[in-house]
C-alpha cells in the first residue's frame, strides 16, 4: 500500500482491539508506530512483537502533559509526527434517568478531552510542517442517537463536529491538516467491558457476539486513508456489519 511507508504514527488506545489491531497493520505496511495507552506490560508486548519500528509510552490521554510526552519520544526516536490516530475511548452506557454522573464525566474525559488533548500535543508539530493527518474513532452512535447512550453519542457528536470545523479551518489557514472521522459499527474490542452489568449489555454482547467484526477490519479503513496521495482527504468512514441497521 503506498503512502504508508516511513510515515509516523502516534495512536492511543493501542493496547487492544482497533488500537492494537492498526498499529500493527501500519507497521506491516513500513510505518513506524508510536503506542500509547495506559497499560504499560501490553505496550511492552505489542512494541516487542512490532520490533524496531515501534516506541511506547504508557501514558493516559486524559493528560496533556502525557500526549506531549508521547509527541516528544516520537521526535526522539524517529525525528518527526506524521499522523495522530485517537482512538482510545470508554463506553459505560446507561439510561440518563439512572444518574451515572461519574460515568458521564469519565467519558467526557476521555472521548472528548483525551481527543482535545492528543490534538493539542501534535497541532503545533503540524502547523510548523505544514502537513499532517489526524484520524478519530467515533462511533456509528456519532451520526444518529441511541438510548441507553445518550452521553456517550454526545461525545461522539462532539468529535464529528469538532473535527470537521478544524478540517475547515486547516483548509482557511493553509496548514494542509488531513482529517479522517472513523465511524465503527459493533466491533469486538474490550469497548463492552466499560458496560455496567444489566440486561441491555446481555442484549448487546449477545449482537455482537453473532454479527460483530474482528477490529482489523477498522484497522483497514485507517490504512486506506492514510494510503491516500497528500492531496486527498478522506473525511468520514463508517465500518459495520452488513447486518447491522
Amino acid at each position: 500500500m503506498k503512502n504508508i511507508e516511513g510515515k509516523v504514527v502516534l495512536i492511543t488506545g493501542a493496547s487492544s482491539g482497533i488500537g492494537r489491531e492498526t498499529a500493527r497493520a501500519l507497521a506491516g505496511h513500513g510505518a513506524r508506530v508510536v503506542l500509547s495507552a495506559r497499560r504499560e506490560d501490553r505496550l511492552k508486548a505489542l512494541a516487542a512483537e512490532i520490533g524496531e519500528n515501534a516506541a511506547w509510552l504508557a501514558s493516559d490521554v486524559c493528560s496533556l502533559g502525557d500526549m506531549r510526552a508521547l509527541v516528544s519520544l516520537a521526535k526522539e526516536r524517529f525525528g518527526r509526527v506524521d499522523v495522530l490516530f485517537a482512538n482510545a475511548g470508554i463506553m459505560p452506557g446507561s439510561s440518563m434517568s439512572e444518574l451515572k454522573v461519574s460515568d458521564w464525566m469519565a467519558m467526557i474525559d476521555v472521548n472528548v478531552k483525551g481527543v482535545l488533548n492528543a490534538m493539542a500535543a501534535v497541532l503545533p508539530e503540524f502547523t510548523a510542517q505544514k502537513q499532517g493527518h489526524i484520524v478519530v474513532t467515533s462511533s456509528m452512535t456519532g451520526t444518529r442517537s441511541v438510548p441507553g447512550n445518550a452521553v456517550y453519542c454526545g461525545t461522539k457528536h462532539f468529535v464529528r463536529a469538532m473535527l470537521d470545523a478544524f478540517r475547515m479551518e486547516s483548509i482557511q489557514e493553509g496548514t494542509h491538516i488531513r482529517t479522517t472521522i472513523i465511524y465503527p459499527g459493533a466491533i469486538r474490542t474490550e469497548l463492552l467491558n466499560t458496560i455496567a452489568p444489566s440486561k441491555t449489555k446481555a442484549m448487546v454482547e449477545e449482537f455482537y457476539k453473532n454479527v460483530g467484526l474482528e477490529p482489523e477490519v477498522i484497522a483497514d479503513a485507517v490504512l486506506y486513508a492514510v494510503s491516500q496521495p497528500d492531496n486527498v482527504d478522506v473525511s468520514d468512514l463508517g465500518v459495520r456489519p452488513s447486518m447491522e441497521s
